[in-house]
């Protein structure tokens, strides 16, 4: 089971954290939420649990709790910059479908 991320997701997120000046990864999670059931978590770890999945994808450590890993396995996370709009992509192969504007996945 694991989680990766492209070039451009790890050079942003290591610029971040170094903005940042702390932290020692990001946490990806999914909790109940949104129009598709599913709503995808991210957010800045300041230290890393022991009761967390850790992964190291690109030299970024990405953490994930047991119940989320179960639909985030094989994800990849990509960041895209679209004309004025630039975010995270989730490249879900366990997602069957997606709302309009990408934010919540269903099983």
């Amino acid at each position: 089971m694991a989680i990766t991320m492209t070039d451009a997701a790890a050079r942003h997120i290591r610029d971040q954290l170094k903005k940042r000046g702390r932290g020692v990864g990001i946490r990806v999670a999914v909790r109940t939420s949104g129009c598709s059931g599913m709503a995808y978590v991210l957010e800045f770890v300041d230290d890393a649990s022991n009761d967390e999945n850790a992964f190291e994808s690109k030299g970024v450590n990405i953490y994930s709790d047991q119940k989320s890993l179960v639909y985030l396995d094989g994800t990849e996370l990509d960041f895209v910059k679209e004309g004025l709009n630039e975010g995270f992509q989730f490249n879900n192969p366990n997602a069957s479908s997606e709302c309009g504007c990408g934010e919540s996945f269903n099983v």
